[in-house]
């Protein structure tokens, strides 16, 4: 199928042409595959396999997505089997511009985007947000375990804001058939995934099956993952452990011109929290989430609209944070409950031909509502809080002959904030033992807007290249505004400020891609100016439980207000791989990648836990069944620290695998592919410390590790 780029308008009255003019015939219209930034509509058995960044047959070859305006990171699902990544930030952590918080390793692990997390990265699932609670703290995971997903894609730039101004740093979209959109070959198909890694007594499995018949397809997936405190080259790494099990079942509804379908899914995990204090007290969460999901699609014959389509979805989420007190008696410190829906639908105009070329677009409605309530012994860092949000974006795109295209975005939010402010001095000191802030309800009302413009060319030799620039305001979170108390799982007494601004960050973004051939790069460069910047600000003093024991060296909670101030973001991110030898029906070659991210407040100072520069490259083979690869990640000392934040040594992290892959035939043996392979990371055994994280001081990466994986499909 052709792709077809979604893009942003620049002012509606674009939009508002493309419904009026004279439309192309709606029979004319090509709808691309699922992704992040544009969805395919069902197809049936027989219309031909799914296209893009990773077709089929494509093990080991850099996935260069070069027709987008945004920058686009592609984790397939084939990798996601050979890796075998128990969290989303394991999966992504080694990505050039990407890094993960691994606060607990393997477990509450959320991506970093160009040095930006939590709630700047929108995570989604299928096209939802994916509500939870791990934008709340670095302790709290993400309820996904990646070996049941088809791929990960994560999206930088313009395509962000379809999902929300909180999506300014990224988004990391999941995508699965949990909602099936076709009708898989044969009737039925499936996968089961299966590996154990040495370095913690790892063992995961994960079981997909898709069937359908006539109009009806079905989705069912289930999942395991365990893991013991993992060795590191100091030693064990104490209260490390994870454990997550969970599933899925979906079922949708074929027509000729579009679906409707219904999922719900089951996430449950328990996981320990390293580092001196927490392994000490044992330290334990447990989230669980219930979520339902509907997804729907309609492709009209006639009139304005080329699709329609919508997503919903709404959840459950809860968990608690264990721990021992003075006595050593093991009791729940607090209680964390988010309960959360969104719906979002979307109208694509038939294409208009225009004297300039072809208008393309879509324009979009988004709501969601999010309420948060924490209780037990910690219920004093979070009031319940209520964070409502309606949006309106439109998307345009004009095509103008000989590979240029423009693009142009708007996108209008209403977001509103209720919970209870406290007021602190301005020290942050107490005057005395039992002095704590006043308490008083408080509603603030935003309205961010947000826009971009960009522009894309085909050049010689298959290069592609690009050029955007976006202005987007984010709202403050509601933790951001009103948290006001301990943190006892991170380790941090949190201090909200009920009076920050929007915050308002200007990009500019240039990129060159070329994704066919012998020869693939990905290479992309930026700046990023933000206007109030909201951080975590250490302030130097520590706490107990309560305002009264901040600053007297009674408790052990790093105070963390806060704060705004303004700041520049310049980095760049580079991928590229080359085919060298033939051999067999593939190739040996040689790939390479460097990332940098470099971010300073106004003032001079450095904004705090903030990636190194890294720069890494390898050989690699891909023929007749067989994939080998050896490579090294070299991360450079991290010195440009922020205030109270200590410098972090750099790393080399040697990686080799090798698998085989033997199609079989189904009817004699029940199996279509079988994959077995061996995995090592860490091969030097090098201490490997995350600059990005709070615990980076207590808390090391897993030492040399063996994976050993199995992937059969049918």
């Amino acid at each position: 199928m052709s792709r077809k780029r979604y893009v942003i308008a620049r002012c509606a009255g674009i939009g508002f042409a493309g419904l009026v003019a004279p439309p192309l015939q709606a029979e004319e219209v090509a709808l691309e595959e699922i992704s992040v930034t544009s969805d395919r509509p069902a197809r049936r058995a027989g219309e031909g396999a799914a296209t893009g960044p990773n077709p089929p047959g494509s093990v080991g070859v850099l996935p260069v997505v070069s027709d987008r305006f945004s920058t686009v990171t592609v984790v397939s699902g084939a990798e996601l089997a050979r890796s075998q990544p128990t969290s989303l930030g394991e999966a992504l952590f080694d990505k050039p511009g990407l890094s993960a918080t691994t606060f607990a390793p393997g477990s509450a692990s959320r991506p970093i985007i160009r040095g930006l997390d939590n709630h700047r990265v929108r995570i989604l699932e299928n096209g939802t947000g994916v509500q939870d609670m791990s934008d709340l703290g670095e302790d709290h995971a993400v309820p996904i375990n990646p070996l049941i997903n088809d791929r990960i894609e994560v999206i930088r730039g313009p395509a962000g804001l379809r999902y929300g101004s909180q999506a300014v740093g990224g988004v990391v979209s999941v995508e699965n058939n949990r909602i099936p959109t076709s009708l898989p070959p044969g009737g039925v198909a499936g996968r089961v995934t299966t590996g154990y890694s040495a370095v913690d007594n790892g063992r995961n499995v994960a079981a997909t099956v898709d069937a359908g018949s006539d109009n009806v397809a079905v989705h069912a997936d289930a999942f395991r993952s365990a893991a013991d405190d993992y060795n590191t080259p100091l030693g064990i790494q104490r209260n490390s452990f994870n454990e997550s099990q969970g599933g899925a079942f979906g079922a949708s509804y074929l027509f000729d011109r579009g679906f409707v379908g219904l999922s719900f899914s089951h996430f449950a995990s328990v996981y320990g929290i390293p580092g001196l204090g927490s392994a000490a007290q044992r330290t334990r969460l447990d989230p669980v989430q219930d979520k339902l999901q509907a997804r729907g699609e309609v492709r009209p014959l006639d009139g304005p609209f080329a699709a329609i389509r919508f997503w919903a979805g709404g959840s459950n989420y809860r968990h608690n944070e264990f721990g021992t007190d003075a006595n050593g008696v093991e009791g729940i410190e607090a209680v964390f409950k988010n309960r959360a829906a969104e719906g979002r639908i979307e109208f694509d105009h038939v294409p208009v031909e225009t004297a300039l070329g072809t208008l393309s677009g879509q324009l979009g409605f988004q709501a969601d509502r999010r309420k948060l309530r924490i209780s037990g012994a910690e219920g004093g860092l979070l009031r319940p809080t209520d964070t409502r949000v309606q949006a309106a974006y439109l998307f345009e795109e004009l095509a103008l002959g000989g590979g240029l295209r423009f693009q142009a975005a708007g996108r209008i939010e209403g977001n509103r904030v209720a919970g209870t402010q406290a007021l602190f001095p301005a020290d942050f000191l107490p005057d005395g033992p039992g002095d704590e802030p006043v308490e008083s309800r408080r509603i603030r009302r935003f309205a961010p807007k947000s826009a971009s413009f960009g522009a894309l060319q085909d050049l010689p030799y298959g290069f592609v290249g690009s050029l955007t620039g976006s202005y987007v305001e984010r709202a403050p979170t509601s933790p951001e505004l009103f948290s006001r108390g301990p943190h006892e799982a991170s380790a941090t007494f949190e201090i909200g400020d009920p009076n920050l601004r929007p915050e308002r960050a200007r990009t500019v973004e240039v990129a060159i891609r070329r994704a066919d051939g012998p020869f693939r790069l990905d290479a992309t460069g930026y700046v990023t100016r933000y206007t109030g910047f909201v951080y975590k600000r250490l302030t130097g003093f520590t706490c107990g439980d309560t305002f009264g024991s901040c600053g007297i060296g009674g408790g052990d909670l790093r105070q963390v207000a806060y704060s705004q101030a303004g700041a520049t973001f310049a980095g760049a991110e580079i991928a590229s791989q080359i085919d060298l030898v033939p051999v067999g029906d593939g190739f040996a070659g040689i790939s390479a990648q460097y990332d940098f991210v470099r971010a300073q407040f106004d003032d001079g100072r450095f904004v705090p836990r903030i990636p190194p520069h890294r720069v890494g490259g390898g050989v690699f083979l891909r023929a007749d069944g067989w994939f080998a690869q050896i490579s090294l990640l070299h991360a450079f000392a991290q010195t440009q620290t922020g205030a109270l934040e200590t410098p972090t040594p750099g790393y080399n992290d040697l990686k080799a695998e090798i698998a085989y892959s033997r199609p079989l035939d189904p009817a004699v043996h029940g199996l279509s592919e079988v994959t077995l392979g061996l995995r090592g990371t860490n091969l030097l055994d090098d201490v490997i410390r995350n600059a990005a994280s709070f615990r980076k001081d207590e808390v090391v990466l897993p030492g040399r590790n063996l994976r050993l994986f199995l992937t059969a499909r049918f």
